[in-house]
């Protein structure tokens, strides 16, 4: 009797655990009421209505300032300085006498010249005589024409002679016009590099001079801007130091993109120059591209990157729909839509990481 109750036990324990799951597995309710998953509730998604506004299109790129025009002095031929008359900082006229060679040993051969031409031009009135004799005597047959002719040679040598000594004066001339260093133009003296008695060659630069009476403004805009850019346009600009804001008007632009940074020289003249302004110094240009009086602004993070597109995602019928969009400028808050938005349509400004095409949403606009 013992040994069948220790077997019925274990049997029993085993049954009621069996029906116990199965009662608890028959109590479980659906989800749904019909035995299938429960349906998501719509997201919520914050919203605008989109419409159109004006837009300035403007960009600040850095500059430079350029006098408008810059040399650097250098003499033409290499030689001993006797002279300096520079005076540092000082504005002077076009023609100005700067500095001035040795010419001591082309002076002497100068006179040396002069000498010959002297000389040769008594042995030319001498021969102009003898051939006029030879002349006369030619005529009463005093002398054979092979004579004649020797005295007419002898003075179209001398002629010769002449001109080639006269030329050579020409050339020592010229070479001395070079050691003698004048000013361009008008202009503003920079600082000296050398002093009186140097030997100077043509790389040596002996001192710059600038026209700052009138400035110059030179940029660069991106590729994409250039086609907008045009002669006369005008431009704003901030210089360190100064809390004025200058004005410049666009003169030309480069005939081609440079090819390493991708962008557009620009060069603009300065209008009413300013003691602030000095060349060299660096400017922040605004420039103004242009206006769109319906241009259709939506905000940065509306925009989801998809590779090299764009979407944004539409609220129609409580759906989202993705569009693809191209866009234009932007600012620190709102981007231009180019393509793919009309005026009207509702673009989802929150919730994007949740949001999916064609998902159920529930629309809260903003304004």
């Amino acid at each position: 009797m013992r040994r069948s109750t220790g077997v019925f036990f274990p049997i029993l324990f085993i049954f009621l655990a069996a029906c116990g799951g199965r009662d608890k597995k028959d109590a479980a309710p659906s989800q749904n009421g019909k035995g299938g998953p429960q349906k998501q509730p719509p997201l919520s998604v914050e919203a605008m209505i989109v419409t159109t506004r004006e837009l300035s299109a403007d960009i600040e790129v850095p500059g430079s300032l350029l006098a408008n025009e810059s040399t650097e002095i250098h003499p033409e031929v290499s030689g001993r300085l006797v002279l300096l008359n520079i005076k540092e900082g000082a504005v002077v006229g076009k023609g100005t006498l700067l500095a001035r060679l040795y010419d001591g040993d082309m002076q002497a051969q100068l006179k040396k010249l002069q000498e010959q031409i002297k000389k040769s031009e008594v042995q030319l009135k001498i021969a102009e005589q003898n051939e006029e004799r030879s002349s006369k005597l030619l005529k009463i047959q005093g002398i054979s024409q092979q004579d004649y002719d020797m005295s007419v040679l002898q003075v179209n040598n001398i002629t010769a002679d002449i001109g080639i000594l006269k030329a050579e004066m020409e050339a020592i001339r010229a070479n001395m016009s070079k050691l003698n260093i004048y000013t361009p133009y008008s202009g503003k003296l920079g600082l000296k590099n050398i002093s009186p008695g140097s030997f100077v060659t043509p790389s040596t630069i002996i001192t710059t001079i600038s026209q700052v009476n009138q400035l110059k403004l030179q940029f660069n805009v991106p590729e994409k801007y250039g086609s907008l850019v045009k002669k006369g346009q005008a431009v704003d600009f901030t210089v360190d130091g100064s809390q004025k804001t200058f004005n410049a008007s666009i003169m030309a632009t480069e005939d081609a993109i440079e090819e390493n940074t991708r962008s557009l020289a620009v060069r603009a003249l300065i209008k009413n120059n300013d003691p602030a302004l000095l060349p060299g110094a660096f400017a922040r240009v605004k420039i103004i591209l242009g206006k769109n009086e319906e241009a259709l602004m939506i905000p940065n993070s509306s925009i989801v990157p998809q590779g090299r597109k764009k979407l944004i995602f539409l609220a129609k019928n409580n759906k989202a729909i993705s569009t693809e969009v191209t866009t234009g400028v932007r600012d620190s808050t709102n981007i231009q839509v180019l393509s793919g938005l009309n005026k009207g349509d509702t673009v989802i400004t929150s919730g994007l990481l949740f949001v999916k095409p064609n998902a159920d949403i529930k629309v809260i606009l903003k304004n």
